[in-house]
């Protein structure tokens, strides 16, 4: 298929074309900045290694004079919107009503751009952080303006592609980790080790749902590619490691501590505070074995992507 793919740049975007490319699919990625450009080396490092595999358009953003003038070329069969709005996205303050504006920018317009090329699906990306979405606790509550945001503008596209009779598949991601990820828990916690120090994990007792990236980007190019051309809408929770943070923190350390050949210690801290729901999973069980996917061989792409950039 030729798939149209926005935010690409970002972690699971990156896999994501990967995987879609590696399918066979003919992938046309947007970025909202110029190669090279990105302030961060990790994003960049993702940009330039995707350039190998599909066909980049820069200074691009989801629904802007460009993105129109790409869609009504023609040709695409499915639009992946994966971009989103992500400023200050921890933020309290962040602003819910404006990101849902930036996301579904000019979405009329769109959608009948690529259907007059023949598109005839549409695949958005979701969170389990979104209220209403996953399995857990406290009625499954919006977790912060931003899973509020993203909750608002899968409810924008439903209406859309259901009013202008597109297929509509939400694929919605717990807490994806992996090779080429932002600093953040999991890149904390094996810096530290690599470093020779002990990290703590500070709030143990949630419940949340960690899957390897390269797990989570086989089960979206196997969404995209099954999706059906006919109206309607679909949509999968692909679940990973159904844990407490600090039994995922355990499970790392166990899991890497042989391929660093390091103590990899961890402490555990007291959790008293409780300001997110307790427990968010998603609930649907890949496959592995019909994905094609080794769960010992990611922990080995893991291990030596690290070992790796501390050797560079």
């Amino acid at each position: 298929m030729k798939i149209l793919f926005t935010g690409a740049s970002s972690f699971t975007g990156y896999w994501f074309v990967r995987e879609l490319a590696a399918a066979g699919h003919e992938v046309t990625a947007v970025f909202r900045g110029e190669a090279g450009g990105y302030p961060d080396a990790v994003r960049r490092d993702r940009v330039a290694l995707l350039a190998d595999v599909c066909r980049p358009v820069y200074g691009c953003s989801f629904g802007d004079e460009t993105f129109l003038a790409l869609a009504g070329e023609g040709g695409f069969d499915v639009l992946c919107h994966h971009a989103a709005d992500v400023t200050n996205y921890k933020s309290p303050d962040f602003d819910a009503v404006g990101a849902v504006a930036n996301n579904a920018r000019n979405l009329p317009a769109v959608l009948a751009a690529l259907k007059s090329g023949g598109a005839r699906r549409v695949v958005l990306t979701g969170s389990v952080f979104e209220g209403g979405e996953g399995s857990g606790s406290q009625g499954l509550p919006d977790f912060s303006p931003y899973g509020f945001s993203k909750r608002l503008t899968a409810e924008v596209f439903r209406f859309y592609c259901e009013r202008d009779g597109l297929s509509l598949g939400k694929f919605v991601i717990p807490n994806p980790f992996g090779p080429h990820e932002e600093p953040r828990y999991t890149a904390y916690l094996i810096k530290n080790w690599l470093a020779g120090a002990t990290p703590s994990c500070s709030n143990p007792l949630y419940v949340r749902d960690n899957i390897h990236v390269s797990l989570l980007a086989k089960v979206y190019a196997r969404f995209v590619s099954e999706l059906p051309e006919a109206p309607g809408f679909a949509k999968i929770n692909p679940l990973g490691y159904a844990e407490s943070q600090g039994a995922f923190t355990l499970r790392l350390a166990a899991e890497l501590r042989p391929r660093f050949n390091l103590p990899c210690e961890v402490e555990l801290k007291k959790q008293a505070a409780f300001p997110e729901p307790r427990v968010r999973i998603n609930t649907d069980v890949p496959d592995a074995d019909a994905l094609g996917w080794d769960e010992s061989a990611a922990w080995d792409e893991l291990a030596e992507y690290y070992l790796r950039k501390r050797a560079e």
